[in-house]
């Protein structure tokens, strides 16, 4: 098994929040991630497919078309967003770097099928920080 991966970037605003609490509460649980005015972070989202290689071009997945899926599917509707109030696919989920790698997982895993024969979606790892990251299997 073969194990092909693509990094890309974007920047976003988020606020943890659970509107059935307290803002004490709040502050309490998530800290200054529950700022009233929000905050942000430089996000790395890494994409993995697994697979073998096609054996006409080698590639378990062309890293151009992945590239462009990941571009248009998950960069052109996060960047310079507000995760909370921009993304239609977060509206009224928290918005935890939890949260949102299980839905990116949601809107790649089927995509993945259309730009390879050979590969399919293995993981997606999403760094909130260069420190903190989580990673998703679809499990």
């Amino acid at each position: 098994m073969i194990y092909v991966s693509r990094k890309e970037h974007f920047n976003a605003a988020h606020k943890l929040y659970n509107p059935n609490w307290s803002k004490e509460k709040n502050l309490e649980t998530f800290g200054p991630c529950a700022n009233e005015n929000w905050h942000g972070h430089n996000y790395d989202l890494i994409v993995t497919i697994k697979g073998s290689p096609d054996p006409e071009t080698g590639f378990v997945v062309d890293l151009k078309k992945l590239s462009n899926l990941i571009r248009n599917e998950i960069i052109e509707r996060l960047d310079h967003k507000n995760l909370n109030l921009d993304v239609p696919f977060m509206a009224g989920k928290m918005a935890s770097t939890e949260i949102l790698a299980q839905e990116i997982w949601k809107i790649l895993i089927d995509k993945i099928k259309s730009i390879s024969n050979y590969g399919m979606l293995h993981s997606v790892k999403l760094y909130e920080t260069p420190r903190n990251y989580v990673e998703y299997f679809g499990e």
